[in-house]
């Protein structure tokens, strides 16, 4: 069973992060340049929250407010999910399901190590079922 610790391994540790103060306009430009759904937001080196194309959509452009000119900490989720390097993918996959997110945040000691989305832990579930298949395959035509 693949660690959080090796899938970070695999992906990489990097981590797009945007201020507080921030303008909402600016966190779903940013997201759309680099092709991604969320922005981790923080000051000061502490996590504060994390801003989505969900928060954007139920808390900015469904309450009519102005992308512009609405600060990031208006719209960001405070509530952070996160785990630890020694979690599974399975055990990231059970919290992301019962919690209905698409981001965790890695953290260990109070320090972001990384951030894992939906499809991180679905790549990686896909490929130990293929590996796993693979074995008993060989297995099966050994015999």
């Amino acid at each position: 069973m693949t660690t959080v610790a090796q899938l970070l391994e695999q992906k990489g540790h990097a981590v797009e992060v945007i201020a507080p103060d921030a303008t909402v306009y600016d966190a779903i430009k940013r997201m759309a340049d680099l092709d991604i759904g969320a922005l981790v937001v923080t000051e000061g080196g502490k996590v504060l929250g994390i801003i989505t194309e969900r928060d954007y959509a139920r808390n900015v452009f469904l309450r009519g407010k102005s992308s512009p000119t609405t600060p990031v900490h208006e719209a960001m989720e405070r509530d952070v999910l996160f785990v630890g390097l020694k979690d599974t993918t399975r055990d990231c996959m059970a919290i992301v399901i019962g919690k209905r997110t698409r981001h965790l945040l890695v953290m260990e000691n109070q320090e972001l190590l990384g951030i894992l989305s939906i499809g991180d832990l679905v790549r990686s579930i896909v490929a130990e079922q293929e590996m796993t298949i693979e074995q008993l395959e060989q297995y099966i035509h050994r015999g």
